[in-house]
Parts: structure tokens; sequence; C-alpha cells
């Protein structure tokens, strides 16, 4: 999205974001004969451990997310979605729809904070993210806002059924639960 696009709607957020496929997130939430709805992942910075090991959980959930019928989209900071293009392939998502807002104006219209010291370094962050770290998530380069909080949304016909804004950085959404309901 556009940095003139700061403060819209949900509604209007849904239908003016193209994803790197082409359509939007309002035609990927469309229910129909195959499909029951669209699960957006937002995610940190690219750099972020704990944006990687989502990735790896997406990556990890998506036979079974796909198999509730719901698409994935996934949303980062970086400036391009070629930006963000090899860590998806590392991970196998990158025939995945993605869109690119290093505006973080899709993030404003889902309602996602930035972070606060507690929930981006506080203890559960650093318990969580050495072993994470060394499970081979890793750290990489800062790509996006590293204060940015990330969350979960099923959508389904561009309404929001299901949520999950993160109160650490260390949370780890249940993928599968969030697009069952």
């Amino acid at each position: 999205m556009r940095a003139d696009h700061d403060h819209i709607s949900l509604t209007d957020a849904l239908a003016m974001t193209r994803t790197s496929t082409g359509r939007t997130l309002l035609e990927l939430s469309r229910t129909d004969a195959g499909h029951r709805g669209l699960l957006i992942v937002f995610l940190r910075h690219l750099g972020c451990t704990f944006c990687r090991e989502t990735l790896h959980d997406v990556a990890k959930k998506r036979p079974e997310i796909e198999a509730k019928k719901v698409r994935i989209v996934l949303v980062h900071m970086a400036p391009t979605n070629d930006d963000a293009k090899s860590l998806m392939e590392k991970h196998h998502l990158a025939d995945l729809p993605r869109v690119s807002d290093p505006y973080k104006s899709l993030y404003k219209a889902f309602e996602l904070e930035r972070g606060r010291f507690a929930q981006l370094f506080g203890l559960k962050a650093f318990l969580r993210g050495v072993p994470a770290f060394f499970r081979g998530h890793g750290v990489g380069r800062l790509v996006g806002d590293g204060f940015q909080m990330p969350g979960v949304f099923l959508v389904q016909d561009g309404v929001v059924t299901s949520a999950f804004r993160h109160n650490s950085v260390a949370d780890r959404p249940d993928y599968c639960a969030i697009a069952a309901t």
C-alpha cells in the first residue's frame, strides 16, 4: 500500500490492497465453492527470529490450513515483494500471495500496534528467542519496523471472523485453530 492510504478503513484496505498475484485481499477473502476465507499473516521485520519462525510454522501447517479451504496471504514491510522473495523461497512459501506494506497502512487498518519494550525485549521474548535462534531461525537484516507487532486474521467475505494480535513478539499462534473458526 502507499503512504497516502495511511488511515483507511479495514473495508477500504481489503478492497484496495493488491497481492503479488494481482488479486485484492477482498477478492481472496470471498467464500465460494472452493474456499471459505483468507488467513492473513502479518510478519514483523524480515530479519526477526520470530518472523522466520512464523514462516517455518506456516509452511509446516500449510497443508492443514489449505485442507480447511482457507487461502494464506503473507504481509511484510519490505519495500517490494521481490525484497521478501528469497526468505519466502527458503521456507517454500514463495508461491503464496504476498503484500508489501512498508508504510504499514494495512497493519494500521487491522489495528496492529507498535510494541512496547517488554513486548519486544522482555523475558518471554528472550526465553523463546534464544531456542528459536538455535533451531535455525537466526537473525537477519532489519527490513521493516523493528517495533511493529504481528498478528493473524481470518477474513471471510471482507469481514474479520477471527483475530490474533500478539501480546509479545514471542507469542506463537495456532494457525490451524484460527483458520478453523
